[in-house]
């Protein structure tokens, strides 16, 4: 597959995500939240990565885990402005409703929320300016390490649970857990291959409650 980022892989994502029949979920429990998954370059042309960033262990939720920009919702929001909010918030880009490809099926976590993920498209050579406060530190993952065999790898639960979705990613250089490993493996399912491959289901590890 090309990975480069053009005109063609933006409108294949379009199309596969208008194709998809998303799932949705109306717990009125749960509390709702927004991620973005942001598609830039360094270049026209040149290969696409999605943007994941590892939280600042001193926050109060998620502390040192590894996520996708983005965050509770605010009154009044939907999730696409959650979505674009958040990305300017803690990675410094601001991007317009017009970035927005389509969504990804509603996850609920372990920790009480539902996400909902936005496909979002940031172009070439976009301005990261992480806040340190919430961002230790950001990766841009190429499309190519998403779409190999060895994702998912599915992991024992610590604590005798259904076995976790995992994912390992050469940029990153460590284990990285659903529910962000589960988003990006259905990003890559829905957005790069056109398949319907569902995530809710998937095991989430015990330490994401937290």
């Amino acid at each position: 597959m090309n990975y480069s980022l053009n005109a063609g892989l933006r409108e294949a994502i379009i199309q596969n995500l208008a194709m998809h029949d998303r799932v949705t979920v109306t717990d009125g429990s749960l509390r709702k939240a927004a991620v973005a998954v942001v598609i830039s370059a360094a270049s026209q042309d040149a290969p696409s990565d999605v943007v994941v960033t590892l939280r600042a262990s001193r926050l109060n939720r998620h502390g040192g885990q590894y996520a996708l920009p983005g965050g509770r919702l605010d009154e009044g929001e939907n999730v696409i402005d959650a979505a674009l909010r958040e990305t300017h918030e803690e990675v410094g880009l601001l991007l317009e409703k017009t970035s927005v490809l389509g969504l990804l099926d509603d996850m609920v976590t372990r920790s009480g929320f539902v996400i909902t993920p936005v496909v979002a498209w940031a172009g070439s050579g976009p301005g990261f300016k992480p806040d340190p406060g919430e961002v230790a530190q950001l990766y841009r993952v190429p499309l190519q390490e998403l779409d190999v065999s060895t994702i998912p790898e599915m992991v024992p639960d610590k604590t005798g649970g259904k076995p976790v979705m995992s994912a390992v990613f050469p940029t990153i250089g460590h284990r990285m857990y659903a529910p962000t490993a589960a988003l990006l493996y259905q990003f890559r399912e829905v957005c790069l291959h056109g398949r319907s491959t569902r995530v809710g289901d998937l095991g989430q590890p015990e330490f994401t409650r937290s």
